[in-house]
């Protein structure tokens, strides 16, 4: 292995960062499980990103890609009729519950934000854009742009003019009530529409959970609000779903869902494909269809990527793993939050679903400990367990599991993660 780490870095870019005091190469899959080039499994709470929805070899997607293969077209582009494209935007515009909605697919995650931001700024005529702090929307110029993380921000030049909101921080005003710091952030955007823009903003685009943020979550029904005071400004409220999308948070199919409102568009990518790179946007026929120049998206929306997602979404509705999700999620936090009250070096436990996060910070002053989060990480993986990290202070670990998650996998996963967190906070004692 300490060959190919050499050949990485010798030919990959620096800040391409890897997991672990001695990464690991996986090799194969199965199920919720991975192998590495040792030869040693792991119990994979993490999916690639969220990326592997369903694990590792699902015989369902599988024969779907093969099937594809073996007609030996893998790609025709967007020039020409796709039936896998046509049928998969159809079951995401039905899913999305926006009226009359269209589809367009990208290859990732940032494409679809980039295509949002696009018809927005476009409709609205203006370039000034809504974004939360602590968010990630992608890699590209205008996402990194609205982007509200320094960790992940490389260049202060931006095609976009970029004004962020509060919504993600509650633990930093401690003295508010959960009412009154909804009433707060409500405030926060009509000051910043009074005082920071200018007329005629395009949109907010937001996460209804943070991904890279460390799963920091939008209070419930705070969207809600916004979109109350942002149709006052005629504004657009674009929901990306990229890490909170097809059922993960359990409770609803989009995150989004929890707030009881209908966004203009919502962003998509992640677990759709099952391993399978697509991304898109689905948003109300009138908001897509009113791009004036010509279009094209040469790999987003291919037959083989179409046909996997197919199968995914197919699987995830006929296997209903949203409840699923809701069910041994619900499980897996509160067996958390329980082990966290006797450990000082854990801070807070957050989630839903199969999306949550455990905050390490450090027992003498509470502040976030990346050191000790990053130490969880590799106890974790002696345990055969991956897991993920993130957050504004990189103290956060991120847990995002298969939505096929066992009973018996939870508990194995979750005892592994316990016992890794009790074994650093003994040692940090």
């Amino acid at each position: 292995m300490s060959e190919l780490l050499e050949r990485h870095r010798a030919v990959l870019p620096a800040w391409l960062a890897l997991y672990y005091d001695s990464p690991l190469e996986i090799v194969s899959g199965k199920g919720r499980h991975v192998q590495d080039a040792d030869g040693v499994s792991y119990l994979d709470f993490f999916g690639g990103i969220l990326t592997n929805m369903l694990g590792y070899d699902i015989p369902e997607v599988r024969e779907a890609v093969e099937r594809r293969l073996r007609t030996g077209v893998v790609h025709t582009s967007t020039l020409y009729l796709i039936r896998s494209q046509v049928e998969l935007a159809e079951k995401v515009a039905r899913l999305s519950g926006i009226p009359d909605a269209k589809v367009f697919f990208t290859n990732s995650g940032t494409e679809a934000n980039e295509t949002a931001l696009l018809l927005a700024t476009h409709a609205r005529r203006s370039d000034q854009v809504l974004a939360l702090r602590n968010s990630y929307h992608g890699r590209s110029y205008a996402a990194t742009a609205v982007t509200g993380s320094r960790s992940w921000k490389n260049s202060s030049l931006s095609p976009l003019n970029v004004h962020y909101l509060h919504g993600t921080d509650r633990e930093r005003f401690p003295q508010l009530s959960d009412r009154e710091y909804a009433r707060f952030c409500v405030e926060d955007l009509r000051s910043c529409l009074a005082t920071a823009t200018a007329t005629d903003v395009a949109c907010l685009l937001v996460e209804p959970i943070q991904g890279v943020g460390g799963f920091t979550a939008v209070p419930d029904g705070l969207l809600r609000e916004f979109k109350q005071v942002l149709d006052e400004y005629g504004i657009l409220l674009i929901s990306d779903e990229v890490q909170t999308g097809w059922g993960r948070t359990g409770e609803t199919f989009w995150g989004i869902g929890a707030h009881g409102v209908t966004p203009d568009a919502m962003t998509f990518a992640k677990g759709l494909g099952n391993g399978l790179a697509i991304g898109g946007v689905v948003a109300r026929g009138d908001l897509m269809d009113g791009l004036p120049a010509n279009g094209i998206s040469t790999f987003g929306g291919n037959p083989l990527a179409t046909a996997a997602a197919n199968a995914t979404v197919d699987y995830l509705l006929d296997h209903d793993l949203q409840a699923n999700a809701h069910r041994i999620g619900s499980r897996l936090i509160a067996g958390l939050r329980a082990a966290a009250e006797k450990l000082p070096t854990v801070g807070a436990v957050r989630g839903k679903g199969l999306m949550f996060a455990v905050d390490l910070v450090d027992p003498e002053d509470g502040q976030p400990s990346p050191a000790l989060a990053a130490t969880v990480l590799e106890e974790a993986r002696k345990r055969r367990l991956l897991i993920g990290k993130g957050g504004l202070h990189g103290n956060t670990l991120r847990m995002a599991p298969p939505l096929t998650l066992t009973d018996s996998e939870a508990e194995e996963g979750l005892a592994a993660l316990i016992d890794a967190l009790e074994t650093v906070d003994r040692a940090d004692r």
